[in-house]
């Protein structure tokens, strides 16, 4: 198979250049990342031009049109796939690879699954970067792929969510290279300042594998976020910071014991030991089909502060402290709202 072209991830004038493509040598367009750019101003007309005619009513489709043209758009995407001719970002996102294929494989664990509703979507902007705190639960970090579904299926702009992730994930086969085609990038704060400089939205979840892999007696219950890094990388960007709540998730896998021992002979920070599995074997590895609910809160802003205030340790402290404040306020009003965990 073809290599796809690289997308170059650095100042405005690199990605306006035009690179070679591997396949013939030829000129290749490479997309630009989104994020604030000029807009064009249209040239001025002059006395003898006239105005155009009017474009001709487009006939209407034939009968199976539908289907065909379905059929055609996904041969086209299979010899794109075959030839090399797509694009990938530096980190490896590949963001036709993520809205036909990623994307439909979990729209129906988001819609008809969990059923999630969303909640407060208008407070991420429309433009330029930001980062979404989020809470971390569910033994299994499903909740941030149904976050990035939520954001890209539900946002007005169809924004695409790069989450942080785990070093693990990087390490286990095929799900690595998943994670790089769907966006995901390792949690340092020199790539999440680089995507949140580049106008990109930036998912983390600071309570990390304390999170995730909680027991059940402890579901809503947030853990440590950390020291702060994630405030820091959100001054240096001069994004804002949008706190969110997810209700839903941790009832899924209902972690009622932890096989260390086990765990530490797999590598793996955990091994849950749930009222399923490993009792039944891989039917007991399935998620409960709980109702979700995805709140994004208001966004703190971060662009007032001098550039020096990341190196503030009170202030990180402080709004850390805010981030982590409202995210437990929203869940507990979002548990005594619900009626029940699976309706």
């Amino acid at each position: 198979m073809a290599d796809a072209k690289v997308i170059p991830f650095d100042d405005d004038r690199s990605r306006a250049r035009r690179r070679p493509s591997r396949a013939d040598g030829e000129a290749a367009a490479v997309r630009a990342l989104p994020g604030p750019q000029e807009p064009e101003l249209p040239a001025a007309r002059t006395a003898e031009e006239e105005p155009p005619a009017p474009a001709a009513a487009p006939e209407p489709p034939a009968a199976g049109g539908g289907w065909e043209r379905r059929l055609a758009g996904g041969l086209a995407f299979l010899r794109r796939r075959i030839t090399g001719e797509y694009e990938v970002d530096e980190f490896g996102y590949d963001e036709e690879l993520t809205d036909q294929v990623l994307m439909s494989l979990l729209r129906p664990l988001y819609e008809k699954y969990f059923r999630v509703e969303v909640k407060g979507v208008e407070n991420i902007p429309d433009k330029g970067g930001a980062l979404i705190v989020a809470n971390h639960s569910g033994t299994l970090p499903l909740d941030g792929l149904m976050m990035q579904v939520a954001v890209h299926d539900r946002h007005p702009a169809g924004r695409h969510l790069r989450l942080l992730a785990a070093d693990l994930v990087f390490v286990l086969p095929v799900v690595n290279e998943l994670a790089r085609k769907a966006g995901h990038t390792l949690a340092c704060a020199e790539d999440a300042e680089r995507l949140l400089r580049a106008g990109e939205i930036v998912g983390v979840m600071p309570e990390g594998f304390k999170g995730i892999g909680k027991p059940f007696g402890e579901r809503y219950k947030l853990q440590r976020f950390g020291r702060g890094g994630f405030v820091s990388t959100a001054l240096r960007a001069g994004v804002p910071i949008v706190p969110c709540s997810i209700v839903g998730a941790e009832e899924i896998y209902p972690m009622v014991g932890n096989a260390k021992t086990l765990a530490r002979i797999l590598g793996l920070p955990y091994f849950p030991l749930t009222p399923t599995f490993p009792w039944l074997g891989p039917v007991g590895a399935l998620p409960l089909p709980t109702k979700w609910t995805i709140q994004f809160g208001e966004p703190i802003p971060t662009d007032s502060y001098a550039p020096e205030a990341a190196e503030d340790p009170m202030l990180m402290f402080n709004l850390t402290d805010q981030v982590r404040e409202q995210i437990q306020h929203t869940l507990y009003k979002l548990l005594v709202q619900r009626r029940s965990v699976f309706f």
